[in-house]
């Protein structure tokens, strides 16, 4: 049974008549054989030259596109109102001729069955995600069931080449319902070992580890702070965390290197995924090599320039593969996706989540490093990615392209002419011994001080109050304006010219209180305070 929608369907000759996919209809069905297997997958990727991958990744990504413009009665429409005549568009450049995509434009535009193919789905399958409504407004995403078991199958691939091939028990702490991180978390590392979806439970978490005991190997699967508080509050109850062999595997937002510092202090390895549910949630994902170049550039900002440009901010670092997913970016750093396998039911086309950040080739990186005098096959151990727990003996670096992303655009606040984005607040507020221990979120707003000043404002939840008081409070905004003026050329430079408008205001509070109220229910903490 098919739901069948308003917009008639245009029929699959059309798009046998694309020549340049008649062709690729062999490497497909090469592709598909070789991605059954983790072993052939990784062979593929190393044994390809990166340019005749990057080459196919576009060719396939072109034919999504031009599938899309005659089949999608959405994205039909949405070019013609953009002044592209589908009929008119020959595959060859096609994605240089077509416009970007994003909620805005394009999903708040047209209903949910016009932006599948042939304006239908089918019932048996397929699933309806929803974002978690960080921006606002949760939305809804729909997934057919062969699209989602290539998603599976990429999460356990992922964990296999980041954890290893060892019994392995993961502990889904992904939020469960409705929204895709945790759900499909579950269903791709069934793949990998046993699993049990608890969601972010902490008392749940800690009765499963001390149920099953220390024999076992455990993967914990959540949101980077969660991991944190969970440590936290397992060491307030006198948890026995060193009889334990755990790893992480995080995503949802963004993690900075002194979170995972502070992550590596019990887990013995912290990774990370990348991805939004507008898309896929398995767009790109950290390796050893991504993190040890990351770590690197933490310590020589000479090479964080050098691979990443001039803003100071360390962004967070990935690999991906350009076979089924297509980056670009535009004008303004803006990261844009084209998903090129043709099993999606809305496909996704130059779509824009408006994440700032790059790409740059493995060739490149491997160059700048040499450049800088080092090897970029043994970074593992130079950089100390995995704890004091030993290195991963599988993490020879696969040749994908690396992407570096620092975030959304707009998350940031501005004072004096100066940007400060939650990460530097984050990389700061981590390295505090005397924060770190007790925070358990925070959030930035701009607030008017006693003289009618913008100032930057940090609300604390901490776990523990006691001894906070006014000097605290004032000790902490000065530690937290010395580690800005380090970080944040921006500010550094606001600082020396006005002084007083860029100390920190600190506000501290109990766990649920103030601005924290009601963020217990909330899928992602908030780093941007909503304004008055």
């Amino acid at each position: 049974m098919r739901l069948i929608g308003p917009a008639a369907r245009n029929g699959f000759a059309s798009f046998v008549g694309f020549g340049r996919g008649i062709w690729l209809f062999p490497l497909d069905t090469m592709f598909r054989t070789v991605g059954l297997r983790y072993g052939w997958l990784r062979s593929l990727f190393i044994a390809t030259p990166p340019p005749l991958m990057r080459g196919i990744g576009r060719l396939r990504a072109e034919r999504a596109a031009w599938r899309a413009a005659h089949r999608v009665p959405a994205y039909h429409a949405y070019l013609a109102a953009s002044g592209v005549d589908s009929a008119g568009l020959f595959p060859l450049g096609i994605l240089s001729r077509l416009p970007e995509t994003d909620k805005a434009s394009y999903v708040d535009r047209y209903g949910l069955l016009e932006r599948c193919l042939g304006g239908a789905v089918p019932y048996a399958g397929t699933t309806i995600d929803e974002s978690s409504g960080s921006t606002g407004t949760p939305y809804n995403w729909i997934r057919g069931r062969q699209e989602r078991e290539v998603a599976h199958r990429n999460i356990g691939f992922f964990a296999r080449y980041a954890f290893g091939t060892a019994p392995l028990v993961t502990i889904n702490a992904f939020s469960m319902g409705a929204w895709a991180a945790g759900f499909n978390m579950s269903l791709g590392m069934m793949r990998h070992g046993i699993v049990k979806s608890v969601g972010p439970d902490l008392d749940k978490i800690l009765s499963t580890l001390t149920y099953l005991g220390p024999t076992y190997r455990f993967l914990i699967a959540g949101y980077p702070p969660f991991l944190k508080h969970l440590l936290d509050e397992g060491q307030r109850r006198g948890f026995p965390w060193a009889d334990y062999e755990l790893h992480a595997l995080v995503g949802g937002e963004g993690m900075t290197e002194e979170l995972r510092d502070v992550l590596l202090q019990r887990f013995a390895s912290v990774f990370s995924g990348y991805g939004a549910t507008d898309i896929e949630i398995g767009m790109a994902g950290e390796s050893p090599v991504s993190i040890a170049v990351r770590r690197l550039a933490r310590a020589r900002p000479d090479i964080g320039r050098a691979l990443f440009g001039s803003d100071a901010r360390l962004p967070m670092v990935f690999q991906y593969n350009p076979l089924i997913h297509w980056l670009e970016v535009n004008d303004l750093g803006e990261v844009i996706c084209t998903v090129s396998r043709l099993d999606l039911l809305a496909p996704r086309i130059r779509y824009n989540v408006h994440d700032s950040g790059g790409i740059v080739e493995f060739a490149r990186v491997r160059d700048v490093l040499a450049g800088f005098g080092f090897d970029i096959d043994h970074l593992d151990a130079a950089t100390e990615v995995h704890g004091p727990r030993g290195m991963l003996p599988w993490a020879r670096p696969i040749p994908l392209p690396f992407l570096w992303i620092h975030g959304r655009r707009d998350a940031t606040i501005s004072v004096m002419g100066s940007n400060i984005y939650p990460e530097d607040i984050e990389t700061v507020l981590y390295r505090d011994p005397l924060v770190a221990p007790r925070m358990h979120s925070f959030m930035l707003s701009v607030i008017d001080d006693e003289a009618g000043t913008p100032r930057p404002h940090i609300a604390l939840e901490l776990s523990d109050l006691d001894g906070v008081d006014g000097a605290w409070r004032a000790a902490a905004a000065e530690r937290l304006r010395d580690g800005l003026r380090v970080l944040n050329i921006d500010y550094r430079s606001s600082l020396g010219e006005f002084p007083g408008a860029m100390l920190p205001i600190i506000a501290t509070h109990a766990l649920g209180g103030g601005p924290f109220a009601g963020d217990a229910t909330r899928i992602k903490q908030r780093r941007i305070a909503a304004p008055n």
